[in-house]
């Protein structure tokens, strides 16, 4: 019995310090996100640009689902029950969320390679027009294999189902097997598509920077790393919708391990891929590094003259 007592005590010990450490890795990235989606917003500028929409784009949908998995998270670890509706809809976001994220670096990659590529039509086909078109597309696509599974699971579920509590987690609508068989070669297809998207932008790119000229060629090199670093950030996201299928075998056998599993998984897979976000835009991108300084170190010290962004045609486009 003191043995089963000390065990328990050492899983909770060991619970909260993994708890501990996800929320301020959370807490990091939602202050460097934040202060990103603020330098933005602050800097019309950069209202413009279809690049800069899509980021700040990829830093609300990454803040905000990072956030909500993060609450079922801790959920999971204090077996909280929800009523399973309002779960079914927070899994629901959450799904959208996800799959919004990896299709959102897709056009990153479409966009560099129409700068790259066609760079006499960039400016008439990147309009305000065609990038709010874009974004409604990125949305709609990002909706249909969640609502899917939401209209499905409430369809098959039973009046008396309806009614439960439960330890809010994605594998709850994914009972039916043919359902989550489903879901599962639909984001396969999905990645096959959206893989050979962002390859076949490299690729282009890679060609072009081959034939560009000496001044040219710095962007151009640039613009290839951007792709290379969103490929890896569209392959760990993809890998992230798979999960479940991971941790459901695990649900119905060994709580432990399935916690276990599911904390390694949302570091590896929810908080890697958008540490790269930062990374991209947030160093490599002059522009706007030197607008995010200014803000961050809210101005002091800081010259502001030399450190006001003026017109954007003044400023050579960077990859």
């Amino acid at each position: 019995m003191s043995n089963l007592t000390e065990n328990n005590f050492k899983n909770t010990v060991a619970y909260n310090v993994k708890l501990l450490i996800v929320q301020v890795l959370v807490g990091i990235l939602l202050y460097v996100n934040g202060l990103m989606i603020f330098t933005f917003l602050k800097k019309k500028v950069f209202w413009v640009e279809t690049r800069y929409i899509l980021f700040a784009q990829t830093l609300f949908v990454d803040s905000t689902n990072m956030l909500l998995t993060d609450l079922t998270m801790v959920g999971s670890f204090h077996q909280y029950p929800v009523h399973i509706i309002p779960c079914c809809v927070f899994c629901t976001l959450m799904s959208l969320l996800s799959i919004c994220t990896p299709v959102t670096l897709a056009a990153m990659c479409l966009e560099r390679y129409v700068a790259i590529c066609m760079p006499l039509r960039h400016s008439s086909i990147s309009t305000p027009k065609n990038t709010f078109i874009g974004l409604l597309v990125i949305w709609t696509v990002s909706f249909v294999i969640p609502l899917f599974v939401l209209t499905v699971f409430l369809v098959y579920a039973s009046p008396f189902g309806l009614g439960v509590y439960v330890v809010c987690s994605l594998e709850v609508m994914l009972r039916v097997k043919w359902l989550a068989d489903t879901r599962a070669v639909s984001l396969q297809i999905l990645f096959i598509i959206l893989f050979c998207l962002v390859v076949s932008t490299y690729i282009k790119i890679m060609l072009a920077a081959r034939s560009a000229s000496a001044v040219k060629k710095s962007s151009t090199k640039k613009s290839l790393k951007t792709v290379i670093l969103h490929g890896i950030q569209l392959f760990l996201c993809m890998l992230q919708l798979l999960m479940p299928y991971i941790e459901m075998p695990l649900w119905n056998v060994d709580v432990v391990v399935f916690l276990n599993v599911k904390y390694s998984n949302f570091v590896l897979f929810m908080i890697s891929p958008r540490c790269l976000s930062p990374l991209i835009y947030g160093l490599r991108d002059k522009k706007f590094c030197q607008a995010l300084k200014y803000y961050a170190l809210c101005g002091i010290s800081l010259d502001d003259k030399k450190y006001k962004i003026r017109n954007v045609k003044t400023i050579p486009l960077e990859g």
